[in-house]
């Protein structure tokens, strides 16, 4: 019979970017579903924050800084989190964001502007995924959830570092999958629409921001949590290779993340 229940009791996540946001929803939502955590961020005191909400749910949470931009601290990263936890069967790549050179025309972004971006939001996913894959191959199965945004399905007028640097990362992860698909390892991806968590406490900023999205509120952490909890179930055996939109149907109704209806400029 199939089993459709989220339980992780014996599984340890690592987690890029745990620190805050999504990375720290995802935390929790697998925490809640029995799973230990790695949490991985270049501060330690929001992954201390973290720690402590997952440690009140009785898992247990390992922190460990890193800059995810750079490949040897990712390798030692990967390396201390399977010694610390014996075996990982989940990666989850969240660290990212940031618009370095937003606004600038092609002629005047620089060499660190789209260094800053591409490394920050692709290069370090591959980086993590180059590092795991062989433990995965190891024990016979694992599941890479690659974040990426709904830049990555759009082009925005003078932005070239992050909507290029997101829709990397739905490529790499449908190359992952094809890669290793028959070792049991599956990739897939997260394209989160409008969750502008600052303004989550902030009922009217709110309310104006989610009347511009189709299903009438802007998305919050959490939505992203519950995904992250059936793309690493059982329930999704037999998907690799997707992305998952959850961006309550902005793209789908011609919206662009941020809620605005694209239109061409001169």
């Amino acid at each position: 019979m199939f089993d459709a229940t989220f339980d992780y009791s014996g599984k340890t996540a690592l987690i890029t970017g745990a620190g805050s946001g999504l990375g720290r929803a995802m935390a929790l939502a697998l925490a809640d579903c029995g799973a230990d955590i790695v949490g991985a961020a270049r501060r330690q005191e929001p992954l201390e924050e973290s720690k402590s909400m997952v440690e009140e749910k009785g898992r247990r949470f390992t922190v460990l800084t890193c800059d995810v931009t750079q490949s040897r601290q990712v390798d030692e990263l990967v390396s201390t989190a399977i010694a610390a936890h014996d075996r990982i069967d989940i990666l989850i790549n969240n660290a990212g964001g940031g618009d370095a050179g937003s606004g600038k025309t092609l002629v005047e972004f620089t060499d660190e502007d789209w260094h800053s971006g591409i490394d920050t939001n692709l290069s370090s996913a591959f980086y993590c995924a180059r590092a795991m894959v062989p433990h995965f191959l190891e024990q016979g199965a694992g599941r890479i959830i690659n974040v990426t945004s709904g830049w990555g399905y759009r082009a925005r007028r003078h932005s070239f570092m992050y909507p290029v640097a997101k829709g990397g990362v739905i490529q790499l992860t449908k190359c992952l999958a094809v890669s290793y698909a028959r070792n049991n390892i599956q990739a897939m991806c997260i394209a989160p629409g409008s969750i502008p968590y600052r303004i989550q406490n902030d009922s009217v900023a709110a309310a104006a921001a989610g009347e511009r999205q189709p299903m009438g509120r802007i998305g919050v952490a959490e939505d992203i949590g519950a995904a992250a909890v059936f793309l690493c179930s059982d329930s999704s055996n037999y998907m690799t290779g997707e992305t998952i939109l959850i961006d309550g149907g902005a793209i789908a109704g011609g919206l662009t993340p941020a809620g605005l209806e694209p239109r061409v400029e001169a």
